[in-house]
């Protein structure tokens, strides 16, 4: 296996193309300075089997071992950036107002490139890696588009893995979660229907932000009263939107937000008890709703044998102790559970330090991760081949 040190040696460059692309975010399915600039990378390494406009602007290139016949594995970086004006008053923060790298997909961009660029060269394995650079994981369908559209099959992947960065785990460590490791995400919208009039004259009318604002007070209890205190399910209310006078009672109100879930069951479960709770409420008071319920990412699940795959290349180049292999699951949500679902893989965490959390304006991507990531994507590579 690799140690640090070759990794160390990429370091000055890496940073440069982390830099660039911090400085050049593009959003979901805008990515195509950022597409361009990865092929050229990628072709300059004399990698020759480079696919692009994969689910519009994602990239999928094969690099073949030297070491003979072995499976395909993939490794994905996500690529797009978010919109949100920066604030991390870094010299080569976003040149685009009002987006920015705020979830480090810029450093795993890097990092993957870094990880090419090493193994091109040395090409000490089996079979052949599939680098999969993926675009609109902040919209939450830039995976399962590419999964629709066969990487799998087509790239011949066996095995997938993805990769994280993770402000308060320190540098040079990583985590994992083996089994559930993140929610599934789901959006609802409630549609809620009255009969509107003068606001001096409440009694002529059914008041729709009164339903709506019993139904927000009802989808509370949808958790605490209704599942049980060990399992994990959120259920947020993020938008309320209803009337524009001061003197009317509008017609209609909406509501809007999302459901967690760790289990297939529980996600089930809050589709129907929030259907059941704002329909009941809505008629309690003479109105109706209709219900919008968009289910989004499944819950990402890290399987066995891969995690311990993870595991082991991650303490092949940190040592034993600076690899947590049982993190807790969160309730946050990842896109890479498609490709989960497709094939067999895991999905760790690699240490940012302590800098501001993602999706903060003032967050911005530890270059100091960046020979820890590229090692831990070669030493990934070269124990799955040991292992075949």
């Amino acid at each position: 296996m690799s140690s640090i040190k070759a990794f160390r040696e990429l370091q000055n460059e890496v940073t440069e193309w982390r830099r660039y692309l911090h400085g050049n975010p593009e959003i979901a399915y805008e990515e195509y300075n950022t597409a361009r600039f990865v092929a050229e990378k990628l072709a300059s390494f004399g990698i020759n089997h480079i696919e692009t406009g994969i689910a519009e602007t994602g990239i999928v290139a094969l690099i073949q071992g030297e070491g003979g016949d072995g499976p395909t594995i993939g490794l994905r970086a996500d690529m797009d950036a978010l919109p949100i004006l920066e604030n991390s008053n870094k010299p080569w923060s976003s040149t685009i107002p009002g987006k920015m790298h705020g979830c480090g997909h810029d450093g795993h961009t890097a990092m993957l490139l870094g990880a090419a660029k090493y193994l091109a060269k040395t090409r000490n394995f089996k079979g052949a890696v599939a680098l999969i650079f993926q675009p609109a994981e902040e919209a939450g369908i830039g995976g399962h588009r590419m999964v629709q559209e066969g990487i799998m099959d087509r790239f011949g992947i066996s095995k997938v893995y993805g990769m994280h960065c993770a402000p308060g785990i320190e540098i040079g460590k990583f985590g994992i979660c083996p089994g559930l490791a993140l929610a599934s995400v789901d959006e609802f919208d409630i549609f809620v229907k009255g009969r509107g009039g003068h606001a001096a004259y409440p009694q002529r009318v059914i008041d729709p932000i009164v339903i709506a604002a019993q139904i927000i007070v009802g989808l509370q209890s949808v958790v605490s009263r209704n599942t049980d205190p060990l399992e994990s399910l959120v259920v947020s209310v993020t938008q309320l939107r209803a009337g524009e006078g001061y003197n009317s009672i509008p017609e209609h109100a909406q509501i809007s937000g999302t459901v967690r879930a760790l289990s297939p069951n529980l996600r089930d479960f809050a589709q129907r008890q929030i259907s059941e709770s704002a329909n009941g409420i809505a008629r309690a008071f003479g109105g109706s709703i209709d219900l919008k319920y968009q289910r989004l990412e499944p819950v990402t699940v890290n399987h066995p044998e891969e995690t311990s795959l993870a595991i082991k290349a991650a303490r092949k180049i940190v040592g034993h102790d600076a690899v947590t292999d049982q993190l807790k699951p969160t309730m946050g949500a990842e896109d890479f559970a498609y490709m989960l679902e497709a094939r067999p893989g895991a999905y760790i965490y690699i240490g940012n330090g302590p800098t501001a959390d993602v999706h903060n304006p003032a967050f911005d991507f530890n270059d100091e991760a960046i020979p820890y990531g590229i090692g831990y994507w070669v030493n990934l590579v070269e124990t799955s081949m040991l292992a075949v």
